[in-house]
């Protein structure tokens, strides 16, 4: 996803390679060249304190340092920010806001260290506001789903390449809006949160697709960015399910070629590409 203007707050469009060229020897002793995933911190400030370091593959970085500082409840107004720099020579994000900070140290004073790819890290605040969120029902037609399996495909350049990555995506029925890899699946989608955030555009139509698991995490992050159906290659948790029961977002795991798992809003599925059974013999 590409924003067409530049907000004028919008002080750099940081890059960085992704991958490395490397030597490895393969299980026949020959010497063989191969890329690596790229990881490099970045130390996200706000109004000029520090709030985390994020290990990231460094695509997008100024959606990035947004998106989480949006998902964890650091900031809230789009037409509040003064600034955002990204300096990868000093591994840093600097946002500056003109919302008030005055309540970071109680925030940050809660942590919880989650179950996301390299650690991801959650303030107090970070759930505040789920009761308020009020997702539309969904309509999806099975033969959509597989559709949309299929365009994916041709995604995740980096997993292809190197590996050591997660990809998610911003789908519009079965096309891929935006879609973007990272070392942690929570980087990915809080880079897409970003985007959606500095763009202004609402989460109703769209689905979310990961290729990580499906997490208490991940389901508030998806709900916050008012997408109401979560899509994945992996698995759920208990308590990712939990969210998603109590936030009312169609959950489906196990997503690949036709096989996939439902465990929440079966019913806003029609099943009209039902493939033929298995033998089991």
């Amino acid at each position: 996803m590409t924003i067409s203007k530049q907000p004028t707050f919008l002080k750099t469009q940081a890059d960085a390679p992704l991958t490395i060229a490397v030597k490895a020897i393969n299980e026949q002793g020959e010497v063989v060249d191969k890329f690596i995933a790229c990881e490099r911190p970045l130390t996200v400030y706000l109004n000029w304190r520090p709030i985390v370091t994020l290990m990231t593959l460094g695509a997008r970085p100024e959606a990035l340092a947004l998106g989480y500082l949006k998902n964890q409840g650091f900031i809230s107004d789009v037409k509040q920010l003064e600034s955002v720099i990204v300096d990868w020579d000093v591994n840093s994000a600097a946002v500056i806001t003109k919302e008030t900070t005055e309540h970071l140290d109680e925030k940050l004073a809660e942590k919880t260290v989650t179950t996301g790819c390299g650690q991801g890290t959650v303030y107090g605040g970070f759930m505040d506001g789920l009761d308020d969120i009020k997702l539309p029902t969904p309509q999806l037609k099975q033969s959509m789903l597989y559709s949309l399996l299929n365009n994916i495909s041709a995604y995740n350049e980096t997993y292809k390449n190197a590996g050591a990555v997660h990809g998610c995506g911003l789908c519009e029925g079965d096309q891929i809006k935006g879609f973007v890899e990272d070392v942690g699946r929570h980087n990915a989608v809080d880079t897409l949160a970003g985007e959606m955030w500095l763009k202004q555009e609402m989460g109703g139509n769209k689905l979310f697709y990961t290729t990580g698991r499906l997490t208490s995490e991940m389901v508030i992050k998806v709900a916050k960015m008012g997408i109401p159906v979560l899509l994945s290659r992996s698995g759920a948790t208990q308590m990712g399910l939990e969210l998603a029961q109590k936030l009312g977002i169609t959950m489906i795991a196990r997503a690949k070629g036709r096989h996939f798992l439902i465990y929440n809003g079966a019913e806003n599925i029609e099943f009209d590409a039902t493939p033929p059974k298995r033998n089991k013999d």
